[in-house]
């Protein structure tokens, strides 16, 4: 059981799926895959941790996307289990979590049927979990765009914290 407390202070690009998707699902998958490559994450060979971004997977169909299903269709597509976690759980929660939460029927408008989520939108969460963009996970440009948006959002600084600039 995972929570998105258990990921603080890091950025979290998400999407919804399905594993028996014949259509957009596995291209999503591929390209999520890209992304989670081209920020070499976790690069051992230089001994630095550069997981500063989760990649989060929700089954919109948990009867059918079992634990050990979802590891074969992650296992398939050459997954980093590190920092990209498929997950399944209660319907309603996943549900609401996308339709309320993240606002998923605001974006797609007509696309998103609350009955069965099935978008190509990937969702960027800043450290906050704020929404900070929706991206078309078909296209090249879009994710070119999320990459860079994802890279900005850790280099921003935190409002938050106080800076002790000057001394007496």
């Amino acid at each position: 059981t995972v929570s998105l407390d258990d990921l603080p202070g890091k950025v979290m690009v998400m999407n919804f799926f399905f594993t028996r998707c014949p259509s957009i699902c596995p291209t999503l998958t591929i390209n999520m895959k890209r992304l989670q490559s081209s920020l070499r994450l976790k690069d051992v060979t230089r001994k630095i941790d550069t997981s500063f971004v989760q990649f989060l997977s929700f089954s919109v169909d948990p009867t059918r996307d079992s634990a050990v299903q979802l590891k074969k269709f992650a296992d398939r597509y050459g997954v980093n289990h590190d920092v990209w976690w498929m997950l399944t759980g209660d319907r309603k929660k996943i549900y609401d979590f996308a339709l309320n939460e993240v606002k998923l029927s605001a974006v797609d408008g007509e696309g998103v049927d609350s009955n069965f989520i099935h978008t190509e939108k990937f969702v960027l969460l800043d450290k906050d979990r704020v929404v900070r963009g929706y991206y078309n996970g078909l296209d090249s440009m879009a994710m070119a765009d999320l990459a860079g948006d994802i890279i900005k959002i850790t280099i921003e600084k935190d409002k938050k914290k106080k800076r002790n600039l000057f001394r007496k």
